[in-house]
Order: C-alpha cells, then sequence, then structure tokens
C-alpha cells in the first residue's frame, strides 16, 4: 500500500494512541456520536419520546465496525444500496443512521435524525470533543512525562557545574542542573495552561440564530438547550467544551487559535532545548548510550549522531509551523461562512502527529545521554578568566576604584592561566581580608545558588 507521508507509514506505529482520538475515522465516530446524543437530548424537551430500549439502540450505533465505516464512506462517494452519493460527508451520517434504523421501532422518529442542524453544528461539537480527546489522552501524559524526566534530570546533576555560554562566549559557570531546570520551568508554565484550556463550537443552526429550531417551536429556549447539551459532555472532565454564544454558521475557532498557540510555545521551548542538548554532544560534554546494531554512518563507523534530538527538532518545527497558520487561518471566515477551513480542520491530525513524534524522539534523546563530569571541568578549568565578574564585583563592594576597567585590561579577549589570575590578585592594593576572598573564588565553586534553584520547588 503507498503511503503519501511518513505518518502513515515510517512513523505509524509510534502514533498508535493518537490516531484512535483524531483523524479521518475518529471524526466519523465523533459524527455519529453528537447526531446520536442529539436525538435523546430532543427527546427530552418531550417533542417526542424515546423508550429506554431506543435509547440504547441509539447509543449501540456509537460503536462503529469496519464494514459501518465502509458504508458511510460509500454512501458520500460512490452511494449504497439505491442512495445515491452524497457527496456531503455530514449528510452521509445522517443516512447511514436512516439505514441503521429504519427497520426498528425507531423508523416512525427518522424525521427528528438531524433536525434543525446545519452540518457544522456536528463537526463543531464533534472537533470539540477530538481536540479534547488529544490534550487530555496524549498530549498531557506525554508532556507531564517530560516533564518529570527534566524534573530528575536537573535534581540529580544539580551540583554538576558547567560553563555558562552567553553569545556563545565563555561567560560564568552555572550547573547543569540548574540550566535543565529552566526548560522544565518553561514547560511547566505551558502545561498548566494547557489544562486550563476550553474549546469553544457552535450549535445554533445555519448562520447561527436557531432559526429553524424557533420557527418549529419558538416557546423553547433554544440557545439554554444548546447551553446544556454540550455542557452534558463536560462531567469528569477538566479540559471543557462549551456552546458560544454568539457565531456564525461556523464557530469563530479564536479558542481553537489559543489552543494551537499554546502547543507552538511548547514546541518552541522543546526545540530549544533540542538544539542545547545536541551543542551539549557536540563539545563532547554528554555520552551517548549505544545502541546495538544501530549505524551512525554508513562509512564512518566511529559515529554516534545526536539522531534522536535532530529528529525531535525537525518535527517539532513541522508542527509548530502547522500549528502558526492554523491559528492564522481557522479564525477568518469570509461573511458568514466559507469552505476553507473545512480542508484546513483535516490536517489538525497531521499537526499532532509531527509534535507527538517529536516529543516522544526527544524523551528517547534524553534517556540515552549522560554528562562526562571531567569533561565539564576540563571545560571550565581552560577558561579561567570567566572568575573576572566576581572579582571586579568583589572589589566594588570594598571600594575599590575602577575594578570593572582594571579586569577588561586583563581579560578581555586574552587568554589568561589561573595563576596570572592569581597573580593580578596578588598586586592588589586591597586588605588581606578582600585577598582573602577573592583567593577562595574558583571556577568549580562561582556558580552562585544554581544548585539550589535547580533543586527548588515542588
Amino acid at each position: 500500500m503507498a503511503m503519501l507521508t511518513p505518518l502513515d507509514g515510517r512513523y505509524s506505529d509510534k502514533l498508535s494512541g493518537l490516531i484512535e482520538v483524531i483523524g479521518e475515522d475518529a471524526l466519523t465516530r465523533r459524527r455519529v456520536f453528537v447526531e446520536t446524543q442529539y436525538l435523546i437530548a430532543l427527546s427530552q424537551l418531550s417533542l417526542f419520546k424515546l423508550s429506554p430500549g431506543q435509547k440504547n439502540l441509539l447509543r449501540s450505533l456509537q460503536v462503529l465496525s469496519y464494514k459501518d465505516f465502509k458504508i458511510i464512506k460509500a454512501l458520500e462517494f460512490t452511494g449504497y444500496k439505491g442512495v445515491k452519493p452524497t457527496n456531503h460527508d455530514v449528510k452521509a451520517i445522517e443516512y447511514f443512521l436512516r439505514g441503521k434504523l429504519s427497520s426498528s421501532s425507531f423508523k416512525n422518529r427518522l424525521q427528528w435524525l438531524h433536525f434543525a442542524l446545519t452540518s457544522e453544528d456536528v463537526n463543531s461539537v464533534s472537533y470539540a470533543l477530538m481536540l479534547r480527546e488529544a490534550v487530555e489522552k496524549v498530549f498531557v501524559p506525554l508532556l507531564g512525562g517530560l516533564q518529570n524526566t527534566l524534573l530528575r534530570t536537573a535534581r540529580k546533576y544539580a551540583g554538576l557545574t558547567m560553563l555558562a555560554r552567553t553569545h556563545g562566549q565563555a561567560a560564568v559557570p552555572t550547573t547543569f542542573g540548574k540550566e535543565i531546570r529552566v526548560f522544565e520551568y518553561r514547560l511547566s508554565r505551558q502545561l498548566e495552561r494547557l489544562k486550563k484550556q476550553s474549546i469553544s463550537c457552535k450549535f445554533g443552526g445555519a448562520a447561527g440564530n436557531f432559526n429553524a429550531h424557533f420557527a418549529a417551536f419558538e416557546k423553547i429556549d433554544w440557545p439554554v438547550f444548546a447551553k446544556k447539551f454540550i455542557n452534558s459532555f463536560n462531567k469528569g472532565r477538566r479540559v471543557k467544551i462549551y456552546a458560544a454564544a454568539l457565531s456564525t454558521q461556523i464557530d469563530s475557532h479564536d479558542s481553537y487559535a489559543e489552543l494551537f498557540d499554546n502547543l507552538r510555545r511548547v514546541n518552541t521551548i522543546l526545540l530549544d532545548l533540542c538544539q542545547d542538548m545536541w551543542r551539549y554532544i557536540s563539545d563532547g560534554l554528554l555520552l551517548q548510550k549505544t545502541v546495538a546494531g544501530e549505524v551512525g554512518s554508513s562509512t564512518m563507523p566511529q559515529k554516534v549522531n545526536p539522531i534522536d534530538f535532530e529528529n525531535a527538532e525537525g518535527n517539532f518545527g513541522l508542527a509548530g509551523a502547522l500549528y502558526s497558520y492554523f491559528s492564522a487561518k481557522l479564525p477568518v471566515s469570509r461573511l458568514q461562512r466559507d469552505l476553507s477551513d473545512s480542508t484546513v480542520l483535516r490536517n489538525v491530525g497531521a499537526a499532532f502527529g509531527y509534535n507527538v513524534l517529536a516529543i516522544k524522539a526527544l524523551a528517547r534523546g534524553l534517556s540515552k545521554v549522560e554528562p562526562r563530569p571531567q569533561a565539564f571541568l576540563a571545560q571550565l578549568e581552560e577558561r579561567p578568566e570567566v572568575l573576572a565578574e566576581g572579582i571586579q564585583t568583589i572589589l566594588r563592594a570594598a571600594g575599590v576604584e575602577n575594578p570593572y576597567e582594571k579586569l577588561k585590561d586583563l581579560t578581555r579577549g586574552k587568554k589568561i592561566t589561573a595563576q596570572g589570575l592569581r597573580d593580578f590578585i596578588e598586586g592588589l592594593a586591597v586588605g588581606a581580608d578582600v585577598k582573602a576572598r577573592l583567593k577562595k573564588l574558583s571556577v568549580k565553586n562561582y556558580a552562585g545558588i544554581a544548585a539550589k534553584l535547580a533543586r527548588s520547588g515542588k
């Protein structure tokens, strides 16, 4: 079978948990779910009666077999048992349900199928349900696991001193644990926002005004009904969906943009982490565990490439680009609607797929690296000039005139030695107590409270 994207072929086995909650089959299941639950909700308005058995029949239809999917696709594209092709996916769902119910005790209630709805009412609720499933069942667990990995790593290596670089240049000492904790902190903020996302949908008919609903039953408060119907899907769920108070034929998708922007920020943070890890590996600070049978190069047998971090970086970037487009495109629609959002929304699963691949690759990469303490120390000891900040600051506190300039003349753009730095200190016209404080500074202990920061918090 030909595959169009690596999501369908090379990476499909890594996406099983996602495929079940979002994608074409998931959308079909959700549409059937919404249509059948809507019928049950309508019956509670006393417009018609449904027996417990009839309600159970409707609920049983929400579990689709492979044959059911084929029938629905046939109704849309080729026709099925005398029904001409609809060329309309939601109408195919309605005809599928009619066919399932026509020979049952429900046949006298068939006119209530899809009553007063536009297809976007069904689609909007279906997408909201799918997006919530993806957030709650896929992204929150994956990102939560990654956050825990970063937290454990930060605490384990809280005291492992390393050289910090700013503008790529040697700056001051820090610790590996603290630098990892920065990413954990950034991720935790975005993850908390992700858990609190709410997703809107519309359920108000052809132009959002309940025109058909009101024409048929003007005494019913249809907006209240819609709100209650949508809220019925929120019991026990952290991420809520809600009925927009005002809409056109389609939901504004502003809440979608908020969700995609949230995920894009997550990706930006994790892409940043991938690049830093790549650099640490390149500098020989991190050792990669080898995998038996794995090849790093087709010609250079010694290589152990940081492929997990590179794979993650590429997929974070790809997913982030799609999220940016979604956020810019989906809230924009000509007048009361155009169909350009429909084809775009069908690609949300692709963005989520690349995102899941990236998170898993990053987690895999983190599990295969181990710091080399001696390499960290060697790098620090080659750059004693990083103590210049601490020396000039102590001299400032001691009232020495122009200490910054003195250290600048000694160190800027120059290669100095630890002995040269000690000689400089000995030549200073300061008291013995100040000299003693200066001599206590070393590249191993001049890291401030980095270790404490790495271990802080939960």
